[in-house]
């Protein structure tokens, strides 16, 4: 009991120590703040009245359908690619222990390379553009997604599966009849909530090169028109708003239940 308590005690020490130091490193003050509050005043005057006037350019209007498609087809082969992976990765369906470990190292791998990383990697491979943004959405979904398919197909009742297997039935059968009944309406919720994920990042991506709103953004911040900013960010926040309250209403029809907290 005495060392347990010199433990926590040692490892509160530490914490406090990293925290101050954190603090120091990083310049955190209140005096930096409030020097800082004259110019986000003055910015947020700079903002209004919003420049409503930018959003009746083609180019604005065509940039959120890109960014839309961009979140909407980086999901959809992300998903994709992360549904055959669960099928090796998950123990129940198959046997090899290698292939197993190997598949779910992988995904990890994956879901510890920054986006940011992977963006600039593939702004050299293929250039600037929308489709640099949706391959780097589809690759950034696939070591979640993939995961969350896994643990959802070992988790599924054990009986059908071995009723097809007692009956000869094949591995392609058994997916088909066994475990994707049981797992559609995981798979679909969890889809879903990345997409919702993805539409952010998206806009992330734009201002590094990855098209869509978000470089518009950039462009306005850029050129110092906060105004157009402002209404550009309203759409924005809008279009978010929208996706969202889409994707909750989808995934409660999915899951059976009218509300999703």
């Amino acid at each position: 009991m005495k060392r347990r308590s010199l433990f926590n005690t040692g490892l509160g020490v530490v914490l406090f120590v990293v925290f101050v130091w954190s603090l120091v490193d990083l310049g955190i003050g209140p005096r930096l703040f409030w020097r800082g509050l004259p110019h986000f005043f003055r910015l947020v005057s700079e903002m209004f009245p919003p420049s409503w006037e930018v959003l009746t350019e083609p180019d604005i209007l065509w940039s959120v359908v890109e960014t839309l498609s961009m979140a909407f087809l980086g999901t959809f082969f992300g998903a994709a690619a992360a549904f055959v992976l669960a099928l090796w990765a998950a123990s129940n369906l198959t046997p090899s222990r290698l292939v197993r470990e190997t598949v779910k190292a992988l995904m990890a791998a994956e879901r510890s390379m920054p986006t940011l990383v992977v963006v600039l990697v593939l702004i050299v491979v293929i250039g600037l553009g929308p489709f640099t943004g949706m391959v780097t959405v589809a690759i950034g979904s696939i070591g979640m997604l993939g995961r969350l398919f896994a643990e959802a197909m070992e988790n599924v009742d054990p009986r059908p599966l071995d009723s097809l297997k007692s009956t000869g039935a094949s591995k392609l059968q058994i997916i088909r009849y066994a475990v994707l009944p049981q797992v559609v309406p995981s798979l679909i919720a969890n889809t879903l909530y990345r997409f919702d994920i993805n539409l952010r990042t998206v806009l992330f991506l734009g201002v590094v090169g990855g098209g869509g709103i978000g470089f518009h953004l950039h462009l306005a911040m850029s050129l110092f028109r906060y105004a157009d900013a402002l209404a550009i960010t309203a759409v924005i926040l809008s279009v978010i708003w929208m996706a969202e309250q889409l994707s909750n209403h989808l995934r409660s029809v999915v899951i059976g239940r009218e509300t999703l907290r």
